[in-house]
């Protein structure tokens, strides 16, 4: 079923979505039947949104600090940084890159727990442990100790108390590459981040990694599907490369949501307008996958406009009907936080995510 015929072409306005009235902030009107979520990304975006979800999470023995809307969560997390402590533990150990993990597990933990904090602590020295995480080195130890990576992440979420599962979008050791519009090919994420040059296609090597059958399963199952926010190439597009991902998500019954960035970044999305992200996914999907886009609208100010502008960013621009034309309803609102810097507003981004997993059918809105 392809997203047009899911889905068609009419924009909806935030305030035609039921429990969003007040720009997602509220979650009021949306039905009491629980939703299965799966989130999909890596970064900081992932982390984000995820610390929006989370409180809308049935844990037992946990009174959760909003009305209990998701029954059950489910994290896909991309696996191949190369840089910082991760990248440092990646070549040593020969192992997954724990980093984006470690932050997904702190973002579903409890926001004052003390152990989301020590997680989150960062050695500032010491030989060999400089710049290391403590988290990091605990998911390293215990995948030392089982023989399993994605075993070790589970172990570490339990010990968290996280309210939803983690899963690396694939178990098997990759590298990115990517192929630039110049003809050169550059290996690396941290490399790639670092090259000036546009990306034209992104690859996995080696190219045939798998997904965990678990994280299938929650594709298959879930009510609701979210890709993004995150860097579009070394944060979205490396999980939607890994066998198994893309067709469950052309497949699936959920509805699929894609969750734009704010602003443009470097060689990643430089100039790309909202609907150009989503044609740059389907060119490596090989298929449509959303149903819906979740697009800011809201203006910036002079001051952080002209912050991002000196790092050669923008906010990308919001063409709805370029959007619809790809057959993906638009979603238009105010969904940005402005600070020291921007990020999605978590809870403004999670009520129109629960309005649109509540609708279930897209064409029932």
């Amino acid at each position: 079923m392809t997203s047009s015929s899911r889905s068609g072409s009419q924009s909806s306005s935030l305030s035609t979505l039921p429990g969003a009235s007040d720009p997602g902030e509220q979650t009021a009107g949306v039905s009491s039947t629980p939703l299965r979520v799966v989130a999909i990304g890596g970064g900081t975006g992932l982390s984000t949104l995820l610390r929006g979800l989370r409180k809308h999470v049935a844990f037992p023995d946990w009174p959760a600090t909003e009305p209990c809307y998701i029954s059950d969560l489910a994290a896909v997390v991309t696996v191949t940084d190369d840089g910082g402590s991760s990248g440092r533990l990646r070549q040593d150990f020969n192992m997954l890159p724990p980093g984006d993990i470690r932050n997904c597990m702190i973002a579903l933990s409890a926001e004052e727990d003390l152990l989301s904090k020590l997680f989150a602590y960062r050695f500032k020295s010491g030989a060999g442990l400089d710049g290391h995480s403590f988290g990091n080195l605990f998911i390293t130890a215990l995948s030392e100790i089982t023989g399993d990576f994605a075993h070790a992440v589970q172990l570490a979420s339990k010990i968290l108390a996280t309210r939803g599962r983690i899963y690396p979008a694939t178990p098997s050791y990759a590298t990115v590459v990517a192929h630039m519009e110049d003809g050169s090919v550059v290996r690396g994420e941290t490399n790639i981040t670092a090259s000036k040059l546009r990306i034209a296609e992104l690859m996995l090597d080696p190219p045939n990694v798998a997904a965990m059958p678990e994280t299938l399963e929650a594709i298959h199952r879930a009510d609701l599907i979210t890709v993004g926010p995150g860097s579009l190439y070394t944060s979205l597009i490396t999980n939607l490369l890994v066998q198994g991902i893309p067709s469950a998500l052309a497949s699936a019954a959920g509805v699929r949501v894609f969750v734009c960035n704010l602003m443009t970044q470097a060689n990643e999305s430089l100039g790309l307008t909202a609907s150009e992200h989503i044609e740059r996914i389907y060119e490596h999907t090989r298929a449509p996958i959303f149903d819906y886009a979740i697009v800011n609208t809201a203006k910036f100010s002079p001051e952080t406009l002209s912050r991002y502008a000196a790092e050669n960013a923008s906010p990308i621009e919001a063409d709805i009907e370029r959007i619809e034309h790809l057959g993906v309803r638009c979603i238009a609102g105010d969904f940005a936080s402005e600070d020291s810097v921007v990020r999605h507003a978590a809870n403004r981004v999670t009520g129109a995510l629960l309005a649109l997993g509540n609708s279930r059918s897209p064409n029932s809105l």
